[in-house]
Order: structure tokens, then sequence, then C-alpha cells
């Protein structure tokens, strides 16, 4: 089993640095350009799109832009975050961390055009809305194919391996705290916190969609509030280090400072790979949590989930990384899981352990609630049975039982591969679909000239089919400031 977690590893190494990573970067440049920038242009506007009110009739409780912010960033904000992050550095040097930084910039036209897309082909699912990636390849591409293979892996991806990393996160961290305060960890400790876990996120996603949305509007800002206040004060208390460390970073990713055996090229592939697989940009997931909001215009929340990958890396990826490089790491590929935990220890003391274990509780289990919403509205698109949806909640819950108390070394391997596939089918699809996109935009701007609230309606777009939503009917129209 080690022979061939080797062999996968190595695999994924060339299917990244020679495949994944070319593709993703020429498609982001181009649509980069295509917008004028528009991760940058219009960044006023994400802060507008995301406190904005959903237009609504009475009665109605609609998904707002904020919530479907936070079903994503529930996926988003994980354990990628803190130990991806430290596995990039230990393995790609402080040169990875640059890399995250270009990529987020960059990868945010591809975030813009896959959520933009996600709601102008969205469907309607009872009072609610449902889309994706799946839905686009189906309705935009007219590829059911297509969807179908997209939907599968995504479910394999994010509801299975993703899900069993998060639940085995969740216990490693609650056996690390009790080992600290114990001496030891209990047998029946990971059995009974998988069955907690498995209790409550069956509570919540067998409440709905909508318990879900507030589940994640709740504790997602407080989790990334709780932890950029704990990595602002390590930084605080090692501040002389910081020009240091900041040219450490540049250094090392322009080649001008050696690492190790690392050359630019592992920078760039540990510094993009696992900035990927904690923002998500062209990945095709956050599309999923995009389509749920209710908004004017779909090039709100396009705008949304772009300001999403900047909190997630900018952010949340950069603080992990101050705090693991002010302490004068140890690198090497064994290094990577315990570096945060280490670099916080060594500035805080060991209650900082423990503080970390609550992050990660929160990190992990919003984590798990987002991977949940990703699989069942893939799963609603293979199969609209209500049979399917309960099987995959059952499979769902025991896949976070048994991730909490196995090993899931070679499911972290296997989610680099499984990322890939869904990351080379998403942009196949974006890529002709851009156009769309792109001209929403024009359209979005063209009214935002005019200091009004950007409205949309499919008879603005005539000539394309398979938009379910966006009836000729709007609210009264506003201006705005």
């Amino acid at each position: 089993m080690e022979s061939f977690n080797e062999e996968l590893a190595a695999f994924n190494d060339g299917l990244w640095l020679y495949v994944v990573v070319p593709i993703l970067a020429v498609l982001c440049i181009w649509f980069t350009i295509r917008s004028r920038a528009v991760q940058i242009r219009l960044i006023p506007d994400m802060f507008r799109a995301i406190v904005a009110k959903p237009p609504t009739a009475p009665g109605e409780k609609p998904v707002s832009s904020f919530q479907a912010f936070a079903i994503s960033a529930a996926a988003r904000i994980g354990t990628g975050n803190i130990v991806g992050v430290a596995t990039a550095i230990a393995l790609g040097g402080p040169g990875a961390v640059f890399w995250m930084w270009v990529m987020a910039l960059v990868v945010g036209a591809a975030s813009f055009v896959e959520s933009t897309l996600a709601q102008l082909y969205k469907v309607r699912d009872g009072k609610d809305f449902r889309g994706g990636p799946a839905y686009y390849m189906e309705r935009g591409l007219g590829k059911r194919w297509m969807g179908l293979l997209f939907a599968v892996v995504i479910i394999v991806t994010f509801s299975f391996v993703f899900n069993s990393v998060q639940a085995n996160t969740i216990s490693g961290a609650i056996g690390t705290s009790a080992e600290q305060i114990l001496g030891e960890t209990p047998a029946w400790l990971a059995p009974v916190v998988g069955a907690l876990l498995v209790a409550l996120v069956a509570a919540i996603i067998f409440g709905g969609l909508h318990r879900i949305a507030h589940t994640a509007q709740l504790l997602v800002p407080l989790m990334v509030v709780l932890y950029l206040g704990l990595g602002v004060v390590v930084v605080g208390l090692n501040v002389e280090r910081v020009p240091e460390v900041v040219a450490s970073i540049l250094g090392h990713a322009l080649g001008f400072q050696e690492f190790a055996a690392a050359g630019i090229g592992t920078a760039i592939s540990q510094g993009v790979r696992r900035g990927m697989f904690s923002n998500e940009g062209g990945l095709g997931s956050a599309p999923n949590a995009a389509a749920t909001a209710t908004v004017s215009h779909p090039v709100k929340q396009g705008l949304v989930q772009t300001l999403g990958v900047y909190i997630d890396t900018l952010f949340v990826c950069s603080i992990t990384a101050f705090i693991v490089l002010v302490s004068n790491p140890t690198y090497g590929e064994n290094a990577g899981p315990t570096m945060t935990q280490e670099a916080l220890q060594s500035s805080l003391g060991d209650w900082s352990l423990h503080v970390l274990t609550v992050i990660l509780l929160l990190l992990a289990f919003t984590s798990v609630l987002g991977n949940y919403y990703y699989g069942e509205a893939n799963v609603a698109f293979l199969t609209r049975r209500p049979a399917a949806l309960t099987a995959f909640r059952v499979v769902f819950l025991v896949i976070a039982f048994l991730g909490s108390i196995g090993s899931v070394q070679l499911v972290w391997t296997l989610a680099d591969t499984t990322m890939a596939v869904m990351a080379l089918v998403n942009l196949a699809a974006i890529a002709p679909l851009s156009a769309i996109a792109f001209r929403l935009m024009r359209d979005f701007t063209a009214q935002r000239k005019q200091g009004l609230d950007p409205q949309f309606t499919r008879d603005k777009v005539p000539d394309l089919t398979g938009i379910e939503c966006w009836e000729t009917q709007v609210p009264e129209r506003t201006s705005v400031g």
C-alpha cells in the first residue's frame, strides 16, 4: 500500500505540474485579459453584492448572497488552510506562498466565470435554487454526458474523499489535545467522536438547504475571525522577523535563493496545487453553492465567489504561512502536518494547541457541511428520486464515521488525483462558455455606469437556450451610489 501511495503521489506531481497548472494558468490569463481584470476591477462591487439583501416576494425566505458565500466558504476554508499550506511550505519552501498569492489573483477570473454561469443556468428546487457545473454543462453546452461525469467525480471527491479527511482531522485534533492532557489518547475516543460527529451532521443535513446555510452563516465568520486573531498575535510577537520572511518568500519564489532540492517548479506546483485545494477557484465546486443564492443579476454572485477566493488565500492561507515562517520551521516531507502546531506552541505556549483544536474543529465541521451540499446538488442532477438522496445521506454519514476512526494517508493522495480530474472537466466547460459570462458582465457594468442596481432577465439573451429561471418580471429598479 505504501508503494502504491508513493507511485500515485509521483503521478499526481506530474499531472499537476505538466497538465493542470499550465491549462489553468493559460485559461485564467485569457479570462483576465478578456474581462479586463474583472477580479480586480470590480472589487468594490464584490463588497456591495455580498451585503445586499436578496430580491424577494413577501413571505419568501431565499438563500442570500452571503449565505451562499458562507456555504462555499465552509468547504473552502478547512484543513487545507492549515495543514495544506504548511505542507506546501515544507515541500516547496517559502516560495510556494508567493505562487499561492499569484494563483489567487489570477484564478479569481475563473471563479467569476464559473459562478456567474452557475447562476445563469440554475434550476428551481421547490422554493429554492440549485445548480453548478453539471447544470451548465448540460444546459449551456448541451453535453449531459459531461455533466454526469462531473457530478460523479465531485461526489466522490468532496462528499466521500474530502469528507473522510475532514472527519479524520476532527478526530485527530481532539485526540492530540486529549493526549497532552491525559498523557495518552483513550482507545474509545475516536469512535465516540465519530458517533457525535454523525449525530450533529445528520441533524443539520436532514434539515435541508436553509439549515445548512444558517449554520454556515453563523460558524464561518466565527472561525475566520478566531484564526486570524490568533495569527495576528503570533506575527505581532515576532514582528521583527516579518521583513526577513517576506524577503524569503520572494527570493525562493523567483529563484534568487536555493531551497534544498526544490526548484522553482516545485514551489509553483505546491503553491498552485495547495492553493487550489484551499480556495477551489476554477475547480468547479464553489459554483454549486453560488447557484443557491437569490440575486438580481448573475454577475453579483460571480463577484461574491471571487471575493471568497481572496479571503481564503490572501487572508487565511497567508496567516498560516506567516505563523509557520516566523518560527524558523524545519522543512521536509514529514514536517508539513505538524508545522503550524509547532509554530503556535513555540510562540504562544502549549495552551495554543487547544485553541488550534477548537479552530480545526470549526474548520473541519463546516467543511463537512459544505462537502455534503456539493454532493447533494449533484445527486439531484443524476436523479430526482428521493430514495437516492436518502441513500446518499446515509453513505455520507457512514464515511464520516469511518474517517473518524481510520487512517487517511492514501485518501489525501487520492484527493489530489480526483481534484485534478474535476478541474480539467470544469475548465473544459467554462472555456467555451466564458463568452456568455463576459456578455453578462458587460450588461452588469453598463447598468452600474447608469447608477442603477443591476437587474437581469432572460429576455436580454433571447438567443441562449437552457435558461430556466430569470423571469421577465423583476422588482422595481433602484439607483445605487
